[in-house]
């Protein structure tokens, strides 16, 4: 079946074209009992508006992107961004917006995406993931006057508005909880190192054992893959002085690490107490379940989703921020070996 079109529409209802574009537009010109009649003929025969011709006319695209630089298998395998994805689709979906998602691999390929997007007026703002602690994209975006959602620390989202949550509190409130467990010796598989929140929980980290009065925590920088946290975690505990409390920046690398616990005979918790970040069904589905971060991620997509409509209907949005992941103590956790 063919698309059915304005001129469908005259036929049916017996008038001109320019009448059923005033009635469809809410324009004056029609009376309202015409009106009613062609709007009831355009549902019957399930008529919608051309996206491209609204475009031309300056009207809103009713979308906004998501691009990802990331390889496509991480929407498949990491949690985090389904759970966010499905929190900023609870609001899209009450307002009859759509999401358009992208997969790239390069921040210049993910500008062209924006360019692009914008330029054709397909979409009305994006999101701007995995900020970067001087990202480029920032002041670009910023030159383009698209409407956009930094997800990251203010610190770095320039004049954008940044929804957030505080990870250095989140560091603090582990650390604590392992110090008062007898921990001393604590070390972190982490994400990429350019990343702004992987930034904040390294300072973080440090602050917290200085705090305690440990020593400078060891950090590997990671690409949150399972093979790379498997490796970073290999090589935390073959080293002289192991640690015997790791924490993990993603929920993939802390089951990855778990298995090379297995791997080495090593008993979780009696010889080594593990930490995830971002609970998820993978942190309670392993044995003994994983102690974690826990935060309420599909709200976090949601709230950023509302700050992105707000600023495309020409509101002034403030930071957003969002409650601090918590930690949640499971059987992955106890006092280290004496």
């Amino acid at each position: 079946m063919k698309r059915p079109t304005i001129a469908d529409i005259a036929r049916r209802a017996g008038v001109s074209k320019v009448a059923v574009s005033y009635a469809l537009n809410d324009q004056p010109g029609v009376s309202d009992t015409t009106r009613a009649a062609i709007k009831a003929i355009a549902e019957e025969l399930g008529w919608r508006p051309n996206s491209a011709a609204r475009a031309l006319s300056g009207a809103r695209a009713q979308a906004v992107g998501l691009v990802v630089r990331r390889p496509a298998s991480t929407l498949g395998v990491e949690p985090f961004f389904m759970e966010f994805i499905s929190g900023i689709e609870s609001v899209l979906s009450d307002r009859s917006y759509a999401l358009m998602l992208q997969m790239v691999d390069s921040h210049e390929r993910e500008l062209e995406v924006y360019r692009r997007w914008w330029g054709e007026r397909r979409v009305d703002g994006v999101f701007l993931v995995d900020l970067h602690t001087d990202d480029p994209r920032v002041t670009a975006i910023e030159a383009l006057g698209l409407p956009s959602v930094a997800i990251g620390p203010p610190q770095s989202s320039g004049s954008l508005t940044s929804v957030w949550s505080d990870d250095g509190a989140s560091v603090l409130e582990t650390v604590r909880y392992l110090v008062a467990l007898g921990h001393r010796r604590i070390a972190r598989v982490a994400g990429p190192a350019d990343l702004a929140h992987t930034a904040v929980r390294d300072t973080a980290l440090r602050m917290a054992c200085a705090e305690a009065g440990l020593p400078d925590p060891e950090v590997v920088h990671t690409d949150y893959t399972g093979d790379e946290g498997a490796r970073a975690t290999r090589r935390l505990l073959i080293a002289a002085e192991r640690p015997t409390a790791l924490i993990f920046d993603n929920d993939i690398m802390a089951v990855a690490g778990l298995s090379v616990t297995q791997e080495l005979g090593l008993d979780v918790p009696a010889d080594l107490s593990l930490v995830a970040w971002d609970e998820s069904p993978l942190t309670q589905v392993v044995r003994p379940p994983l102690s974690a971060m826990a935060r309420d991620i599909p709200a976090y997509g949601a709230g950023a989703a509302r700050a992105l409509l707000s600023l495309i209907a020409g509101d002034e949005v403030a930071d957003v921020e969002g409650e601090y992941a918590r930690f949640v103590p499971r059987g992955s956790t106890s006092a280290p070996p004496r």
